[in-house]
């Protein structure tokens, strides 16, 4: 049995990429991969920095520092750079992007594997987060 939502989301805007240096961040997934950087902005002695696939519209990535956070969970959030979950990202073509990125000196796993729901590959960011590229299996 589908249980009805209680609450009103519509849908998921944000999620946070808790990353050592942001600077290094926001060169790579805007410069290396093409996405935009959507908002940066002070807040306090923090920075609020967003990058998204360029002219799309969608979920945001914080590029978020551990040292936003105070207390025990500064040394939680450090430990989890370079550890967080795996992002998905669809593409058009996994051999083209694997050739591509691959050639701007993206690291990458494996080479691309055919799956029964496309073909993936996973690359690894400047820290190591893994960023999980498919290309839909077409019909």
């Amino acid at each position: 049995m589908t249980q009805k939502p209680t609450g009103h989301v519509s849908r998921v805007t944000h999620f946070a990429l808790i990353v050592g240096d942001q600077e290094e961040a926001l060169d790579f997934y805007t410069e290396t991969l093409g996405f935009e950087k959507k908002e940066d902005s002070e807040m306090g002695e923090d920075r609020w920095l967003t990058v998204a696939p360029a002219g799309r519209e969608g979920v945001h990535i914080i590029l978020r520092s551990p040292d936003w956070f105070d207390g025990r969970d500064a040394d939680r959030y450090e430990r989890v750079v370079g550890h967080n979950p795996m992002i998905g990202l669809e593409v058009d073509d996994c051999h083209a992007t694997y050739e591509e990125l691959g050639a701007r000196g993206v690291e990458f796993a494996s080479e691309p594997r055919e799956r029964e729901y496309g073909v993936e590959v996973i690359a690894l960011d400047p820290e190591g987060n893994e960023l999980l590229f498919v290309e839909p299996a077409r019909e």
